[in-house]
């Protein structure tokens, strides 16, 4: 048995998977339960992730007790700000846009949820959150007011990667971005993964099969899907 939903997403006896994003700016909330259960019929999936870049609705809780009650897998919120936070997930990405220079996404927003996250009993994992280059302006980079790490600039991303594993962190996600046009570059991936001893996690522009392979065969631990399967749900059954 595992000790905690991190040992079981990531122990050496796991074997790779897609996390799938539900963005619930993006949900008509009357197909929810729907998108979950196909979720369900897919054994390349790990875990789910429940987050977005803005937050236009208010029932960001109830989004994801509902995901809860039926969702096969670990349920995980993935925050674009410290608005996003539920009791009812399995866990939480403690993220710290470690690539950007931004107090409030390095600092600043933990704050605001720190307490509150300790007395939850919400598993928490600190994550270090680096923005790649994508080809696109993308949402994560307008909000955050950072700049990614550019695509050809390995030894930036190394060098980032290694700051955020002294640091503390116990995760990694290379992440190009919601509507990004290129992936995270398998080079990148394969170096940042021989420079830490913690697991790296990739997502952004991941919309085929090939895509997702080449990302872990550089040693992604999983792979993220946020985009492609909001437009093609049988992706899941296609991508490892």
């Amino acid at each position: 048995m595992y000790s905690s939903i991190y040992e079981k997403l990531f122990s050496d006896s796991t074997g790779p998977g897609v996390f799938v994003l539900i963005d619930p700016d993006k949900v008509d909330r009357s197909k929810l339960e729907g998108i979950v259960e196909k979720i369900n019929s897919s054994e390349n999936v790990k875990a789910i992730l429940v987050g977005t870049s803005i937050l236009l609705s208010d029932d960001f809780g109830d989004f994801v007790s509902r995901i809860k009650r039926i969702s096969r897998y670990p349920v995980i919120i993935f925050p674009g700000n410290s608005l996003q936070v539920s009791k009812d997930a399995d866990a939480f990405l403690f993220l710290s846009l470690i690539s950007g220079r931004n107090p409030e996404l390095l600092i600043g927003e933990h704050v605001k949820i720190a307490v509150f996250l300790k007395k939850s009993g919400i598993e928490v994992i600190p994550t270090g959150y680096m923005l790649v280059e994508s080809g696109n302006y993308t949402s994560v980079e307008y909000i955050s007011f950072t700049r990614p790490i550019p695509r050809n600039k390995v030894d930036i991303a190394v060098a980032h990667a290694v700051a955020g594993e002294l640091l503390g962190m116990k995760l990694l996600y290379l992440e190009a971005g919601s509507g990004a046009r290129y992936p995270v570059p398998p080079d990148m991936i394969e170096n940042v993964v021989k420079s830490v001893s913690i697991p790296v996690i990739v997502g952004g522009g991941i919309r085929t099969r090939e895509d997702a392979r080449k990302a872990i065969q550089s040693g992604a631990k999983h792979v993220v899907i946020g985009t492609a399967f909001e437009e093609n749900p049988e992706i899941l059954r296609e991508v490892l």
